[in-house]
């Protein structure tokens, strides 16, 4: 038997486009059946939700610190590269060997199948449009396939077995034809076909599910009642005065977002649930109505992630709207031993909040409304949980379904489970936002500024320092409550050259921590340095 030939690399290059042409046939095929199903359909969702599951507290800590709030947007630029590399191989193995380049894409297509069936709330019916979308995949790929082996003068029957590697007759001989002119045209065409109907597919896919999501549109419509408990008046001077530091109050747009959703849950407003359980005298679900009902209260509060570095960025201060989660335990009676609050988002991710805290007199809430409006929906609308003074890791947990009261020693949650502590309190922090690093600023005298926050404690001072120099105390702008971020002002007076700056806050128990430590397991720590020029 002879050896197939290794094909040229004219020949490598087509099979390849053939490869990654197919696989976007196949994307585009399962985003138009998944728009008449759920996000949870689309492959690429799935398969990011997925790895996202699986992410390591360090990779997951990487992303965060180099890409920030784009970090999703990073996820897909790296699998679309990924995907594209994998089609482009198997097109070249389909070449070769049609038999194996059907394994690797039956295998890949299983892979993605697992994916979407595993994602919380899922059926064997979110995989149908894998399915469809592998298999007409596959006779795409087996066209242009053919295409590149036809040649001039041969019959089918010849043809086919070129494009499967198989005999035509009872002999063995396999065949690898160079490509011609006229079935290089051939294929250029269907594969030029191919990719427009995959475009046409997704774009099909996305305008259909924007057709048909009525979630915007409710939330669109969604009027509050007068709040139980208004917000207290934002007192004056809560902004430090510094061009450059950012607002006290932070726009609904600019808030940052951490989660782990890859596409955003579109919950239903008239379906919504939310279920509380477990360890209590009082099981019952709320509907969204019955918070509606119920005494609102509105408060101000900064919320910060577990993951924002010393100096970062992943801090909030909004004005929120909901109803006491401490109200909502005492008509559940939690039972003795209990200590813990499992928090569960339509998506599956979990937090695990201390019971005691959830009971205290600082405002949890379940919140339905930011800033005003109702939840952005990446901010998880319908409902979400604000807790002051935690991270959100372990007590923000969005487009929030289930409340289950539990134990420690019982129930571990998403991000606990790899590596991140059960406590979650925010640690103190000042932030230098005037001068940016390596900025450049005239000499003499000017201003610096920031914001600094201890939540659920607060701010009593910040003090700053000029090129390692003695401390000096800085203006704090008005408190609104501990609750929320307190921002700081200072006159500097330097001379042209290099500077640096460093800061450092206070609450009630002292000064925070110079030692420097990690976002993993428990928020990061020390004293920001800032250098800059003066001109």
């Amino acid at each position: 038997m002879k050896a197939l030939r290794r094909p040229g690399r004219k020949e490598s290059m087509l099979a390849a486009l053939a490869g990654i042409v197919s696989a976007g046939l196949v994307l585009g095929v399962a985003e138009l059946l998944g728009s008449f199903l759920t996000a949870r359909a689309a492959p690429l969702i799935a398969l990011g939700s997925t790895f996202i599951d699986f992410t390591p507290a360090w990779l997951k800590d990487f992303a965060i610190a180099t890409f920030g709030t784009n970090d999703k947007v990073a996820l897909f630029v790296g699998m679309g590269v990924t995907i594209v590399l994998l089609a482009a191989v198997l097109g070249v193995v389909a070449y070769r060997k049609w038999v194996l380049g059907v394994a690797g894409v039956v295998l890949m297509g299983a892979v993605i199948v697992a994916a979407v069936v595993s994602r919380a709330g899922a059926t064997l019916l979110d995989a149908v449009p894998t399915v469809v979308g592998t298999a007409v995949g596959l006779l795409a790929l087996r066209y242009l396939i053919r295409a590149l082996h036809q040649a001039p003068g041969r019959s089918d029957a010849t043809q086919d077995a070129a494009s499967t590697n198989t005999p035509a007759t009872g002999t063995s001989r396999r065949t690898n034809t160079p490509v011609t002119g006229t079935s290089r045209r051939t294929f250029f065409a269907a594969a030029g076909i191919t990719a427009v109907i995959a475009g046409a597919a997704a774009a099909g896919g996305r305008a259909i599910a924007g057709a048909r999501n009525t979630v915007t549109m409710a939330r669109e419509a969604l009027t509050f009642p007068t709040p139980a408990s208004a917000a207290p008046a934002i007192p004056a001077g809560v902004e430090a005065g510094v061009d450059g530091v950012v607002p006290w109050l932070t726009p609904n747009q600019d808030f940052y977002r951490i989660d782990t959703a890859l596409s955003v849950p579109q919950v239903d407003l008239e379906t919504w649930e939310l279920r509380v359980h477990g360890m209590v005298e009082e099981e019952f679900t709320l509907t969204f109505q019955d918070l509606l009902d119920a005494d609102l209260i509105e408060r101000h509060i900064s919320l910060t992630c577990v993951s924002n570095p010393v100096g970062g960025n992943l801090a909030g201060n909004a004005k929120w709207l909901g109803y006491p989660l401490r109200d909502l335990l005492a008509r559940a009676r939690p039972t003795g031993g209990a200590d813990m609050v499992l928090s569960t988002s339509t998506d599956g991710f979990s937090a695990s909040t201390p019971l005691p805290i959830l009971q205290d007199d600082r405002d949890a809430i379940l919140a339905i409304s930011m800033n005003g409006e109702p939840l952005p929906l990446e901010h998880g609308f319908p409902v979400r949980m604000v807790v002051p003074g935690l991270y959100g890791y372990v007590s923000a947990t969005k487009w929030v379904v289930d409340l289950e009261v539990t134990r420690f020693a019982d129930k571990t949650a998403y991000w606990t489970d790899r590596g991140w502590s059960e406590q979650g309190p925010i640690k103190t922090m000042a932030r230098v936002e005037v001068p940016r690093s390596f900025a450049q600023v005239p000499a003499g005298t000017s201003m610096i500024g920031g914001t600094a926050w201890a939540q659920h404690r607060g701010i009593t001072k910040v003090e700053v320092q000029i090129d390692g120099g003695d401390w000096e105390e800085a203006t704090l702008a008005a408190e609104a409550s501990v609750d929320t971020w307190r921002q700081w002002s200072h006159e500097i007076s330097v001379e042209a050259g290099s500077h640096t700056v460093r800061a450092r806050a206070y609450d009630p128990d002292g000064v925070q921590t110079e030692e420097r430590a990690d976002t993993v397991p428990d928020g990061a720590s020390g004293w920001q340095s800032v250098q800059f020029t003066a001109e």
